[in-house]
């Protein structure tokens, strides 16, 4: 399926007016397809999987942001850190600390987002608030890494209260760590909303959103 031009054009200016930032979902997508939307001025591109990560990085313009928005592992993280822009899902203290070493060994600080779980979904991935305290208590031991916000996926649901319900508890948890300000943790980014819920959690405070189906079409 070809770039669908109409609909990303609209969504950049529905987007525009509460300044938030479109990461376009490309896993599985061809080079093409994310040329089609460079071409458009589209600069933040967001990947899944490790290996098409690492092979499309080479094969596009180096001033792509990258967001590393699937599970990761630990195992992994090493491959990701030389060209990552922001890692979306630190679900981990553990991961975390990798992302510190791998950082380190690169001289590099990499930005993260947390993933808090708001889901009532065994399948989802993320921290409690209890994990949370525990990795912005060991924070200052960490180096090479920054939290700048965190990140959250809702209920695959078509009950819009829920939904909104899971947006609204992180927007909470949001708004009361973004009260902290130490040197690797100053959130600024709320990162949630996907193409099926984007304007529900926009509505609940997200200033970032990761849409995929509707700019690329369904996954085969």
């Amino acid at each position: 399926m070809a770039i669908n031009t109409i609909v990303y054009q609209s969504i950049i200016e529905e987007l525009k007016s509460s300044n938030t930032t479109l990461v376009a979902v490309s896993k599985t997508k061809p080079i093409s397809d994310i040329e089609a939307l460079y071409n458009l001025g589209q600069r933040d591109f967001g990947e899944n999987y490790v290996q098409e990560f690492i092979d499309k990085v080479p094969q596009l313009p180096q001033d792509i942001k990258w967001h590393f928005i699937g599970h990761l592992q630990t195992n992994k993280v090493k491959y990701i850190v030389p060209h990552v822009h922001l890692i979306h899902g630190v679900d981990s203290l553990k991961l975390l600390k990798e992302i510190d070493k791998q950082a380190g060994k690169n001289d590099l600080i990499i930005n993260c987002l947390l993933q808090v779980y708001i889901a009532q979904e065994e399948s989802k991935f993320g921290l409690d608030e209890a994990e949370i305290e525990a990795i912005i208590n060991e924070l200052p031991n960490l180096n090479h890494v920054k939290v700048v916000g965190l990140m959250g996926m809702a209920s695959f649901s078509d009950d819009e209260n829920k939904v909104a319900s899971e947006f609204k508890y992180l927007q909470s948890i949001y708004t009361k760590y973004s009260k902290l300000e130490t040197p690797n943790c100053h959130l600024s980014t709320l990162s949630m909303g996907m193409s099926g819920d984007y304007k529900l959690a926009i509505a609940s405070g997200s200033n970032m959103v990761r849409i995929g189906s509707l700019l690329f079409g369904a996954r085969v």
